[in-house]
């Protein structure tokens, strides 16, 4: 049976498709930062003084040089004295934004044409220059029978003009359709007819920009065809390299695709904060969209942000804004974000975990030679008369008489390797000295979680065919210990990790090979407190970077 039809139009339509990623991997994308009002939003506790300014300064390391850092309201907030602060300390006004309602209020179905909108109000009393005028075009609250297209035109260019005279001419202004989504759905006649006369405007009240606000609920096709039809319009109307900024909502999980999609049919950048929280359940951030950009070989990206600080600044931001680190499974950022970039898989995917500098442990074992176990010796303790290869040589014969007595020890951990050193003849240094008695320390709350694992270990014993033998099969192993870290055991990619660490060479996994992944988790990272700790761990950051290494070396 031939497939030859069915393969030539798989063939044509990911040509077709892969367009798509030609588009984001030439794409110069502005970021117009917003971690410091979007994270707040919907929290049960409110940003601080000292928040705004931890959150400002991770924002500025990831290089972000354009910062939204304020929602005014009525009641004097932490923005009004944060903002005041920004400008006294000499932060650069022209790069800072604040969101402004068009209006100050709705009354009888009109709003309100004459008295200032409370945002643009305090912009000038605080000394911002870049406001966000932000406008729904399916508010309940309006008649727009009365208050029709033209005269919202008409009403926004007033408060543009009135931006220009008392906040700077050279005011960066945004207007922004906060419900986007369903004025297309509805009323799209409504948006273009508003973009086209914002688009219109003479050069002295030309627009930085349009921001754009959708909250989950459309598929991306959707979302992305109604961007390419504002961008056609704007292009056409005179603001032909105009930002079109986008902010989606993490609704009904299709938001990272949703902002990809934008970003594909004209869109040129976002208005997002670095992590996900924010109003609802979160919305499409920075972090995320900016490294499916990076891995897509984006290098205009690379050369614009600070990329390899997303993660870190993506992590503290949630820290900030919750009180806690981010959900364990948040992609990029969660502490087991990296898994998939340590669980070998296909040859050609981005290396996410290698971006973000981490590293496996370096493994000193009995295939080592004297030269790595020398060189190992002088990275943890500085150099010292009695490094040689001569007691390198020693250090590996001790650790072959371990082999040979049956003892397996781990020799990775700055404390395994000094004892070693110290059992094959060497005098501890100082500084070995200090580790070991670091390690003595924490050797009973170790002792006590590695015979917790054990007891685990035992109970997945009973159910093997060959009890009391200090080894599981595979099925047991995977199933009480590898599961949270690896999608199903007959997978290729689990048993070649597997297969390269030589541990089911029979269907089996030693119990001595897996306790040494966790003496050396417990040497290395003393503070852990419980069982789940030290085996996300002894997985993630020894385990599973050691398989995939010795996969690297056996292509």
């Amino acid at each position: 049976m031939s497939f030859k039809e069915e393969i030539r139009a798989i063939k044509e339509q990911i040509a077709e498709e892969g367009k798509k990623k030609e588009v984001l991997r030439d794409l110069d994308i502005f970021v117009l930062d917003n971690s410091i009002r979007e994270s707040t939003v919907g929290q049960l506790r409110g940003h601080t003084l000292e928040n705004k300014w931890a959150i400002y300064n991770e924002a500025k390391k990831c290089g972000f040089k354009n910062n939204i850092v304020a929602a005014f309201s009525h009641m004097t907030r932490v923005d009004d004295v944060f903002c005041k602060a920004l400008i006294d300390q000499g932060e650069d006004p022209t790069t800072l934004y604040a969101f402004t309602e068009h209006t100050f209020g709705v009354v009888k179905g009109i709003p309100d044409e004459k008295t200032v909108p409370t945002g643009l109000d305090k912009m000038q009393q605080v000394g911002l220059q870049n406001p966000i005028i932000e406008l729904d075009l399916v508010d309940n609250n309006i008649d727009y029978e009365k208050f029709n297209m033209e005269r919202l035109c008409k009403h926004l260019e007033h408060w543009i003009d009135w931006t220009l005279t008392n906040l700077s001419k050279d005011a960066k202004i945004y207007v922004g359709f906060r419900d986007f989504g369903d004025a297309m759905a509805k009323v799209p006649e409504r948006v273009l007819t508003v973009a086209k006369f914002l688009s219109s405007l003479p050069k002295a009240k030309k627009l930085a920009g349009i921001t754009i606000e959708e909250q989950g609920k459309y598929f991306p096709e959707e979302v992305g065809a109604w961007v390419a039809a504002l961008r056609k319009v704007m292009d056409k109307n005179g603001l032909k390299g105009g930002n079109l900024l986008v902010h989606i909502h993490r609704k009904w999980g299709h938001a990272d695709t949703i902002q990809l999609e934008c970003l594909i049919n004209g869109a040129n950048g976002i208005w997002a904060s670095l992590c996900e929280e924010g109003a609802s359940v979160g919305h499409a951030c920075s972090a995320v969209t900016l490294m499916n950009l990076v891995r897509m070989n984006n290098k205009k990206v690379l050369k614009r942000y600070n990329c390899a600080h997303l993660r870190e600044a993506a992590i503290n931001v949630t820290k900030i804004t919750t009180g806690k680190p981010p959900p364990i499974k948040q992609i990029i950022y969660g502490e087991r974000s990296l898994d998939l970039a340590f669980s070998l898989a296909p040859y050609n995917d981005f290396d996410l975990a290698a971006f973000f500098g981490e590293k496996a442990p370096v493994r000193i074992t009995s295939i080592s030679t004297a030269k790595m176990v020398l060189q190992r010796l002088i990275d943890l303790f500085e150099n010292d008369p009695q490094f040689t290869e001569e007691i390198a040589s020693k250090m590996k014969e001790v650790m072959y008489e371990d082999l040979r007595g049956n003892t397996k020890e781990e020799y990775m951990s700055p404390a395994g390797l000094a004892i070693l050193f110290d059992r094959s003849g060497g005098k501890l240094t100082p500084k070995m000295q200090q580790v070991i008695q670091q390690d003595a320390v924490t050797g009973q709350n170790a002792k006590n979680l590695i015979d917790q694992i054990r007891k685990i270990w035992d109970e997945w014993d009973l159910r093997d065919a060959k009890q009391g033998d200090n080894a599981l099969e595979f099925f047991s192993f995977y199933n009480g210990f590898m599961a949270p870290y690896f999608g199903c055991y007959k997978c290729d990619e689990t048993r070649r990790g597997l297969q390269a660490l030589d541990m089911d060479a029979d269907g089996f996994v030693q119990w001595n090979e897996f306790s040494v992944y966790l003496k050396w988790a417990l040497r290395q990272y003393p503070e852990i407190k419980d069982t789940d700790e030290l085996l996300s761990i002894a997985f993630r950051k020894g385990l599973i970077p050691a398989m995939r290494d010795e996969i690297i070396k056996k292509r």
